[in-house]
């Protein structure tokens, strides 16, 4: 005689890995850098920032959906893109001073030099 009734659920033991639990001998996710990635959409750059905040959501769900290698890749891309917010940020000031520093010249020199 067979069995008609499917095996008891959950599987004894509690849930397997297949339930979302990566194995134990990963440890615990990577840094997702969601800190650096809010900091740097609200004070650098906006579109970089989102993109960064984006980048460092994936991290958790990837990881504990068995994508261990994707979820690094995130974490790493996360942390770019803040960094390149941040990089933006001080390119812009160093422009801004340049900008106002040959204002300065300019206006010097003009009221300086008469024909």
């Amino acid at each position: 005689m067979t069995d008609q009734y499917p095996p008891p659920y959950p599987p004894p033991g509690g849930p397997g890995y297949g339930y979302g639990y990566p194995p134990p001998n990963y440890g615990p996710p990577p840094d997702n850098n969601m800190v650096w990635a809010i900091l740097s959409t609200v004070l650098c750059c906006l579109p970089l920032g989102v993109v960064a905040i984006v980048k460092s959501s994936q991290v958790q769900s990837l990881w504990f959906q068995g994508f261990h290698a994707e979820a690094q890749k995130a974490a790493d891309d996360a942390r770019k893109w803040a960094m390149w917010s941040a990089i933006s940020l001080g390119i812009l000031l160093l422009l801004y001073v340049i900008f106002f520093v040959l204002l300065t010249v300019i206006g010097i020199s003009s009221v300086g030099w008469r024909p």
